[in-house]
Order: C-alpha cells, then structure tokens, then sequence
C-alpha cells in the first residue's frame, strides 16, 4: 500500500480513479465491506422504498414477504458486482468497456451520472430536513450546503475514509434502528395486517419488483469500494456486500411497511419517523433524524466519488486524459455543485416529477447488469486485458456491438412493463393494475441475447496477452502512467 499523499488510496487525497489499482496499493479487510453497504442501505432514502405495497392496497405481511423477497433477489446481482473489484483492480463503471466498446460505453455512463447527480439531490433535501427538525437550529437550506460540504470533504479524501466513516457510522446507525424498532412496535397496526388469505397480487410484485430493482441500482457503485482488496478477496467481498446490503435494507424497508401501516395517508416521512421515536422516550425522535441524516450524508460523498469517477470516464472515452488529484477535485466539485443548487432550487412538485424521473433512469441499469455479468461470469469467467480497457484502439474496440445491441433489445422489450408513476406507464403495465415486472423481463433477454452473441469471443487470446502485459501493466500503474 502506498503511503504518500501522491499515490493510490494511502494518507492524503487519493488521487486514483479510473486507472487500475497494482498489486501493492491494494489493502484493507474484506469484512469492511459489509458496513458499507449496511450502512448505504439503512437510511431514510430506502425507508420509502418498503411503502410501495401498503399504498396500493396491500397488506403488512404480504408487503414484508415482497420486501424480502425483491431485496435478496436484487442484492444476488449487486453483491455479485461487487466481487469484480478485487480481481480486476477497476471502478465499476470502466468494466464495461470490454461490453459497450471504448466510445460505446458512454451510452450507459450517461445514465450513471444522472443517477448520481440525481439522487444527491433527494439525499440532500432529506438530510437537510432531518438535521433541521433534529436539531431546531439553522434553515433547511443552510444544512444543504453544511452536507453538500462535509460530503465533497469525505469524497475527496476518497476509498480509505469513506470505509472507515461507514464503519463508525455502523455502530450508531443499528443502535438508532434497534430503539426505533422496538418504537415501532408500540404503534397500532389495522387489522387484518397479518392475514395471509388477504393476498393481491399487483401490490406484492409492486412492492417486489422495486424493492430488487432498488437493490440493483447500487450496482454502479459496487466495485468502487472493493477495487483496492487483494485478488483474493472475491468470493468474501461477495459475502460482505451481499449480507450488509440486505440486512440493511430488509430491515429500514421493514420498518418503512410497519411505520406506512400504522400512519396510513398520514404519512410522512421525516415527521412520522420522529412522531414514531418519539413513543420510546422524549427526544429521541431528534436523535433519530440526525443519526439517519449522517446515513444520508454517508451516500451523498458516496454519489460524489462514484459520479467524480463516471464522470472522468466520460470525458477519457472522448479525449484521453491522465486521471490527476486536480482531475478529481473538478469532477467532484461539478457533481456536488448540481446537487446542492437544484436542492435549493427544488419545489415540492420538481420533487415528485423529479422522482418518477429517476425511476425510469434506474430502467437503464438493468439490461447493464445483465450484460455486465453475463460477460463477466459466462463468457469471460473474469479474465481481461485489462491494459486494452485504457486504449481507444484495443482489443475491445471503440464500439462493442454485442452490448449494445443486447441492451437496447433489453430496454425495449421492457418498456411496455414500466410503470414510472406520472411519466409513463407501459400498455402491459397497465393492463395490470401498474404493476411492474420490466426487471425480470430485461434481465433474462439482455443476458442471453448477449451470451449469444459472443460465443465467438476468443477468451484463450484475450487471457494470453492479459499474461503477456501483467508486468507491464503494473508498471505503468505504479508510476501513475493508466491510462
């Protein structure tokens, strides 16, 4: 590991980030990952998420059973990206290169940046408003910034203090949810709540269809926490992720369908969250909130240092460029700088448009999952010139036809499946009452279309010139020269 202030992810701003990791930078505990994505997931943001089932006429245990059932389904293919940072060294957004072509993969890391810079605004105004109502001091907008800055701080300083934040935050985040669980249960269900003839079908793969799709929308970011492991941290990063993701998750989605349960049209979610505390003991609703906003500004420097990364990737598929400290404080600079003023600027009705928004956004990353990891896992088997991922003339070429074409064939099969509230609803999605499957519709076309397609791949070739440029690649990585 590297220890100087110009290299890697040692003390200091890390100044790495789209170029490969080396052998002797890569460091760290794999069981450090699980925090990460614990803490990623237990938050306010996921807390709406379990809402989807009881607002359409489903009950509480059925809206649980969805819960937990799209959870471990979406986080199968998150953590399953996850395990592709120790082995190649990489962020995750520049694997798919070897997919989508050098040029090609802009098309997906479009999408990517509008998530990040996107969610960064919801994360934003929700910490902004817990800290406010936590701590009765300073106006909403004041802490945007107070957050927006903290964040960009956290981001900058990168890999190493974004682990060790999440790690700390762990501790109190499962204290916080502990006593706002065992609040919780003083509330007063309806009946009838735990009947299990009372089933509907719309709202239970509702409730399921997003719960696993907010689960795969992390898998952008996945392989950006686990790049610097050693190789041999796979199949644990895979674990890690995997548990800490969906415990995280299952449990603020749980409480989420219990709190919506009891309030019924009342609910809202920074006041019902506080009302709910609250019943444990005076106060503790405002310990409450500025617990869950630290959750919130954890993500934010997460959208920040994944957006600083798809970013630098954009602009180096279109002019090389050498990926430098000053490079990253820019792009982390532009990212925070459009989530904290439209922050500002948002009304409550930008607000609810802007969320059906980033719906339909999340719709693009799941033909990529399924390419990614059809390449990855089937055709590949993990091995990649990775040297050829830096060149616009490579093995992998400018444009990667096989991705393309099955992710656009992927996306349009799904589109009569979506149901994005007041945007757009697909014919079938609403011949079926909204309810959207679009997810395991794209996912199997894109993976076998893709597989198809590139059953001619020479992988033998491909791994002997990976061996051939290894030494060289490491070389030119310890000196800073990738890309």
């Amino acid at each position: 590991m590297s220890t100087t202030t110009d290299k890697g992810s040692g003390r200091g701003l890390e100044i790495r980030s789209i170029d490969y990791v080396p052998l002797n930078e890569r460091h760290g505990k794999v069981s450090h990952i699980g925090p990460l994505w614990f803490v990623s997931n237990a938050q306010i943001a996921t807390l709406a998420v379990g809402l989807i089932s009881i607002t359409t006429g489903g009950n509480l245990i059925w809206s649980l059973l969805a819960i937990a059932i799209g959870v471990l389904v979406g986080t199968l293919f998150m953590a399953a990206h996850s395990s592709q940072g120790p082995q190649l060294g990489l962020p995750q957004m520049i694997q798919s290169r070897p997919q989508f072509g050098y040029i090609g993969a802009l098309l997906v890391w479009l999408f990517a940046y509008l998530q990040y810079a996107g969610f960064n605004i919801f994360n934003t105004i929700l910490a902004g408003q817990a800290i406010s109502e936590s701590i009765n001091f300073g106006s909403q907008n004041l802490w945007f910034w107070v957050v927006t800055i903290i964040a960009v701080v956290i981001a900058l300083f990168g890999y190493d203090l974004i682990h060790a934040f999440e790690r700390y935050l762990t501790y109190l985040t499962i204290i916080m949810l502990a006593l706002l669980t065992i609040a919780a249960v003083k509330l007063t269900i309806p009946a009838g709540a735990y009947n299990l003839a009372d089933f509907h079908l719309v709202p239970f793969l509702g409730q399921l269809g997003v719960a696993a799709g907010y689960q795969i929308s992390w898998a952008i970011y996945v392989s950006d926490y686990s790049r610097y492991l050693p190789p041999s941290s796979g199949r644990g990063t895979f674990r890690w992720t995997f548990w800490g993701s969906a415990l995280g998750g299952i449990w603020v989605m749980f409480l989420g369908a219990y709190i919506g349960a009891a309030a019924g049209e009342n609910f809202e979610t920074i006041a019902s969250i506080k009302s709910t505390a609250d019943q444990l003991f005076g106060g503790f609703g405002g310990i409450a909130l500025f617990v869950a906003a630290l959750g919130l500004l954890s993500v934010t420097a997460l959208n920040m240092y994944g957006g600083s990364l798809t970013l630098i990737s954009s602009i180096d598929s279109v002019r090389q460029i050498r990926p430098t400290l000053r490079l990253r404080i820019i792009t982390i600079s532009i990212t925070a700088l459009i989530s904290v003023v439209l922050a500002n600027l948002a009304s409550a009705d930008f607000l609810a448009n802007f969320n059906d928004f980033l719906l339909l956004v999340l719709y693009f990353f799941i033909p990529w999952t399924a390419v990614n990891l059809t390449d990855y896992f089937i055709v590949r088997k993990g091995h990649y010139a990775i040297a050829e991922i830096f060149k616009p003339d490579g093995i992998y070429g400018r444009w990667g036809w096989p991705g393309i074409i099955s992710y656009l064939v992927g996306f349009v099969v799904m589109i009569p499946f979506f149901s994005a509230g007041k945007l757009f609803v697909g014919f079938i999605a609403h011949a079926i009452d909204g309810a959207d499957i679009s997810l395991f519709i794209g996912l199997p076309v894109s993976a076998g279309l893709y597989w198809l397609m590139t059953r001619r791949i020479d992988v033998e070739a491909e791994t002997r010139m990976a061996k051939e440029e290894a030494d060289a690649l490491e070389a030119a990585a310890h000196e800073h020269l990738l890309p």
